[in-house]
């Protein structure tokens, strides 16, 4: 991502204008999110899969103004490792200042702005990997946990740029030079890193492998695909942190990525299926928008359309690694977000050209006689992400689960967790049936990945 220098006399209204807008379109994407994954439990589960992604909404707002926004762009506290969150502490020092050059800047509340939304969506993609099982009291202070020990250090050494927002920043982008332009390593791959972590610490859904979990509602999937969708442009093209020719170009990556990743996934489905559905469209729609957020400044249009259709084509395949290895990531963000998220960043490695829209100041891949330097850096800083959530997610999880419990009863679960965690429904439907029921059964035919062997 990139950010202005500090120490600026003025800030430039455009470029303020359209980092606000950005970060008002990404903090759209979590009620998208919401949709999207309660869309693809069962109905008994419907308001508490929202839930888990609004909460963060609070929590980690809360967290970001006091101590978060320090913790990732304050003063570094050595070796590149950490903010101090101190410094700043209830964005102390920060809402006067302005970032940039001269006449060319933006406020620094609109970077705290814009920031804080993408820690609220990547806290609020973990939980799909646990959906149906969790407490909702225990994932809500499990968010603020997340946020502090594992969101806001990988952040600072991904987005912490020396000089910039932060005087002394993160060894990611300052010592190893790793090109994240949006957030490949510390949103996507430590969202699946974590999730699959989780999904660990708290097991299989009761049922698992052997009853059909459908999405209940696959219309609540698709209109929440296309906020994310939307939300995504602000998501990448925002990064740029100003109006110009890199925010345009940017843009134009993230609609070729969307449009090749969905291609690419119902390619798979074609082939291996004999059909094509609605949710393979929409998944293969985030993946390739997963794979293109590290990338898309430094991608061509071309080379967008190749790496998403491969990564929406990868991650189809991908989504069926948690039936062969026994681990129940219930809404696939390690099949998503993990895999395509390392895609991404690998990609750059080998398709990152001076063609795109970084131009000459970009790194040069692989395939562009770049040779293998930049490939071994990303692989280096897609790792130490993946590790470092996976290690503290899972102890997180576990001190959690063994001290205040994380996971609801198989009683509980059963009965459906919105009646238990929240005492409410997603449908009263009730009155349409003789009986009384208010959760009937779902008779409709088997579209999820899950019923169709993916």
């Amino acid at each position: 991502m990139r950010s202005a220098s500090l120490a600026a006399a003025s800030p430039n209204a455009g470029d303020t204008a359209w980092v606000l807008l950005c970060a008002a379109l990404v903090l759209l994407m979590t009620p998208g999110l919401a949709l999207f994954y309660g869309g693809m439990v069962r109905s008994k589960s419907v308001l508490n899969m929202m839930m888990m992604s609004f909460i963060g909404m609070g929590t980690v707002s809360v967290s970001w103004i006091l101590w978060g926004y320090s913790e990732t762009f304050g003063p570094d506290l050595g070796d590149g490792l950490l903010g101090d969150p101190f410094t700043h502490f209830g964005l102390h020092g920060v809402m006067r200042a302005v970032y940039g050059p001269v006449g060319k800047g933006i406020p620094a509340p609109a970077f705290v702005a814009f920031q804080v939304v993408f820690a609220i969506i990547a806290v609020a993609l973990v939980s799909g990997a646990i959906a149906d099982r969790a407490k909702f009291a225990t994932w809500t202070g499990f968010t603020v946990l997340w946020a502090t020990l594992v969101y806001f250090p990988a952040a600072h050494w991904v987005f912490a740029l020396s000089g910039y927002a932060a005087r002394a920043g993160g060894w990611i982008v300052n010592d190893l030079h790793v090109v994240d332009f949006a957030g490949g390593t510390v949103i996507e791959i430590n969202a699946g890193a974590a999730g699959l972590a989780l999904a660990l610490v708290l097991g299989k859904r009761v049922g698992f492998g052997k009853e059909p979990m459908r999405p209940h509602n696959l219309t609540l999937v698709m209109i929440g695909a296309g906020l994310l969708w939307f939300g995504w442009f602000g998501f990448n093209a925002g990064s740029a942190l100003s109006a110009g020719t890199l925010a345009a170009g940017v843009w134009i990556n993230t609609l070729a990525a969307g449009a090749a990743g969905m291609l690419g996934w119902l390619a798979v489905e074609r082939t291996r299926d004999g059909r094509l559905t609605s949710l393979g469209a929409v998944s293969g729609l985030v993946a390739g928008l997963v794979a293109i957020t590290p990338s898309c400044s430094v991608l061509s249009p071309v080379g967008s359309v190749l790496l998403a259709a491969v990564a929406g084509a990868v991650c189809a395949w991908a989504v069926g690694l948690k039936h062969r290895f026994g681990f129940d990531d219930s809404l696939d963000v390690v099949g998503v977000h993990l895999v395509g998220g390392l895609i991404g960043t690998l990609g750059i490695g080998l398709l990152a050209t001076p063609g795109g829209p970084a131009g000459a100041t970009g790194p040069t891949g692989l395939f562009y006689g770049g040779g293998l330097d930049q490939l071994g850096r990303q692989a280096l800083g897609a790792g130490a992400v993946l590790i470092f959530s996976f290690v503290m997610t899972y102890a997180i999880g576990l001190a959690l689960q063994k001290t205040v419990g994380f996971r609801v009863t198989e009683d509980d679960e059963r009965a459906g967790i919105d009646q238990i965690e929240h005492a409410e429904t997603g449908y009263d439907l009730g009155h349409l049936f003789s009986s009384g029921r208010t959760n009937p059964t779902h008779h409709g035919r088997l579209t999820d990945r899950e019923g169709a062997g993916l």
